[in-house]
């Protein structure tokens, strides 16, 4: 009888041994928070829709250096002035490596929240579109990025839908679809700490790459002899 008993107690310790193991062991995916901010990894683009370093990462990675790149630098250069000219205060434009990096601060294309272009820097987009046209061997990579006010999920899809609003208003100026890839990462890359007003404006952005598409390449190639 003893025995039985020992072989009971032992049973039932093991079977809750095991059950407290299957409370705290392996994977869970329920959200917790910090703050009453979700902790959990941000919304993100499919690796199927996204380069692996955004915009700075995808000019890093067009560059193809040596002579071919000396002469798609050149030709960068006299893009950016033009660039430049069209945005007037719109855009922060910036030659980095073999492309260029355009900054929109989304105050001014956007009301707070919205995704909708203000019509008073539309005509500043057609005039950057035209330019666009004007140097159909450049593809882009088009990002929308937002501060760390509302929730992870919100902020997600606005920075998405700001990316697609400056995407589309280029396509309706003519500019071919074929051309861009369009991504948003909500808060996920700010460009300096979320700790001020002033620092949320910066990181309240559309960034924009401009890099040389593969016939661009090939052409300088072949003019660089190799």
């Amino acid at each position: 009888m003893n025995r039985i008993i020992i072989v009971l107690v032992l049973a039932v310790a093991f079977i809750a041994g095991c059950k407290c193991a299957q409370k705290t062991g392996g994977s869970t995916n329920a959200s917790t928070s910090e703050n009453g901010r979700s902790v959990n990894p941000p919304s993100r683009p499919t690796d199927a829709n996204r380069s692996d370093n955004t915009v700075l990462g995808a000019l890093l990675d067009a560059a193809v250096g040596g002579s071919a790149g000396v002469i798609i630098s050149q030709k960068m250069d006299k893009q950016a002035k033009e660039m430049e000219a069209d945005l007037g205060k719109t855009a922060l434009v910036e030659r980095v490596g073999e492309g260029i990096k355009l900054t929109f601060n989304t105050q001014l294309l956007f009301d707070v929240g919205q995704s909708y272009l203000k019509e008073s820097n539309r005509a500043d987009l057609r005039k950057f579109a035209g330019t666009l046209k004007k140097y159909p061997e450049t593809d882009m990579l088009i990002v929308g990025h937002t501060d760390d006010i509302g929730s992870d999920a919100a902020n997600q899809t606005l920075s998405e839908k700001r990316a697609n609003a400056v995407a589309n208003h280029l396509i309706d100026s003519g500019v071919d679809t074929k051309r861009m890839l369009i991504q948003g990462w909500g808060e996920t890359q700010p460009s300096v700490l979320n700790n001020s007003e002033e620092n949320r404006s910066q990181n309240r952005r559309v960034e924009i790459a401009v890099y040389a598409n593969a016939q661009m390449k090939t052409d300088a190639k072949k003019q660089a002899g190799e």
